[in-house]
C-alpha cells in the first residue's frame, strides 16, 4: 500500500500492445490537437472583434468554444506526453486536478448546450421579447451558473481522491487521468464514490438532454403554427448548428457510457477509442459546424482572413 503523498505517482497508458506505433498513432491526434486549437481559438477571435455577433447566441458559442479549449488543453498534453515521449507517469495531485477539470468542462459543456436551446427557444417562440428577457446581464447569469453548476458539483467525488490509500496498482487506463479509473485503485470504501457520480450523470447529462429535446418539441410546434413556408424553413434553419452540435455530443456520451455499462467483453482498445472520440470529436467539429451553417460565422471568418492579409 502507498500513501496519498505527493511523492507518489500514477502511470498513465497508451495504446497496450501497440507501443511500437504509437508514435505513428500521435500523428492524427496532433492534426486534431492542432484543429481544435484553431477552430475554437477563430471562433473567440471572431466572435471578439465583430460587433454584429455581439449577440446572446455568439455570446453562448463562445462560452462552448472556450469549454472545448480548456477540455482540450486539459487531456492532450499528457496524451501527446505518453504518445511522442513514452512519459507516462504523472503525480497523484496533477492527476487528481486534470480528473476534475475533465469531468467539470464536459458538465460545463451540456449547461451551455442547454443555455443555446434556451436562447433558440426564446427567439423562435417569443421573438418580440428576446432583447429584453436575454439581456447581456442575464447572459453572464446563465453562463456564471453554467460554471457554478459544473465545478462545484464535482469537488465531493474529487476531495476523496487526495486521501484515498492506494495499493491495488498505480497503472491507469488511459493517457489522462478519470476519476472512475482512479478510484479503481484506492483501498478503501469507494461506495460513496460510485454512487454520487451516477445520480450527477442523471442529474446533467439526462436532465439536460431531456430539457433540450422538450424544448424543441416547442420549437417545432411554435414553427409549424407559421403559416409562410419561407417563415418556417427560415426560423428552423437557426436550430440546425445547434442540434448538429447536441446530437454530437450526446451521441458520444450515450455510445460512452454504454461502452463503459455493458462492454465488459468489449477489447479495451474500444473504451479507449471511445473515451478519445469523446474528448476530442465534439471539440472537433463545434466550429466546423457552426462555420458550415452559419452565413454570419462564414462571412464574419472570410473578413477575419481578409483583413489578416490586407495587414500582412
Amino acid at each position: 500500500m502507498w500513501s496519498n503523498s505527493s511523492s507518489y505517482s500514477f502511470l498513465l497508458t497508451g495504446f497496450p500492445g501497440l507501443e511500437a506505433a504509437h508514435h505513428w498513432i500521435s500523428t492524427p491526434f496532433f492534426f486534431v490537437y492542432i484543429s481544435v486549437l484553431f477552430g475554437n481559438g477563430t471562433l473567440l477571435l471572431l466572435i471578439k472583434n465583430d460587433h454584429s455577433l455581439h449577440e446572446p447566441m455568439y455570446y453562448f458559442l463562445a462560452m462552448l468554444a472556450a469549454t472545448d479549449l480548456g477540455l482540450t488543453l486539459t487531456t492532450m498534453p499528457t496524451v501527446l506526453g505518453v504518445l511522442w515521449l513514452d512519459y507516462r507517469e504523472i503525480r497523484n495531485a496533477a492527476c487528481f486536478s486534470q480528473a476534475y477539470f475533465i469531468h467539470s468542462l464536459s458538465f460545463v459543456e451540456s449547461g451551455i448546450l442547454l443555455a443555446m436551446a434556451y436562447d433558440r427557444f426564446i427567439a423562435i417562440c417569443n421573438p418580440l421579447r428576446y432583447t429584453s428577457i436575454l439581456t447581456n446581464a442575464r447572459v453572464v447569469k446563465i453562463g456564471v451558473g453554467v460554471l457554478m453548476r459544473g465545478f462545484v458539483s464535482v469537488v465531493p467525488p474529487i476531495t476523496p481522491l487526495y486521501f484515498f490509500p492506494y495499493c491495488h496498482s498505480h497503472v491507469l487506463s488511459h493517457s489522462f487521468c478519470l476519476h472512475q479509473d482512479v478510484i479503481k485503485l484506492a483501498c478503501a470504501d469507494i461506495t460513496f464514490n460510485k454512487l454520487y457520480p451516477v445520480v450527477l450523470v442523471v442529474l446533467i447529462f439526462v436532465l439536460d438532454s431531456l430539457t433540450i429535446l422538450i424544448s424543441y418539441v416547442l420549437i417545432l410546434k411554435s414553427v409549424l403554427s407559421i403559416a409562410s413556408r419561407e417563415e418556417r424553413a427560415k426560423a428552423l434553419n437557426t436550430c440546425v448548428s445547434h442540434i448538429c452540435c447536441v446530437l454530437v455530443f450526446y451521441v458520444t456520451v450515450i455510445g460512452l457510457s454504454l461502452i463503459h455499462r455493458f462492454g465488459k467483453q468489449v477489447p479495451h482498445i474500444v473504451h479507449l477509442i471511445m473515451s478519445y472520440v469523446y474528448f476530442l470529436f465534439p471539440p472537433l467539429m463545434n466550429p466546423i459546424i457552426y462555420s458550415v451553417k452559419n452565413k454570419q460565422i462564414q462571412n464574419g471568418i472570410l473578413h477575419l482572413f481578409h483583413t489578416h492579409r490586407i495587414g500582412t
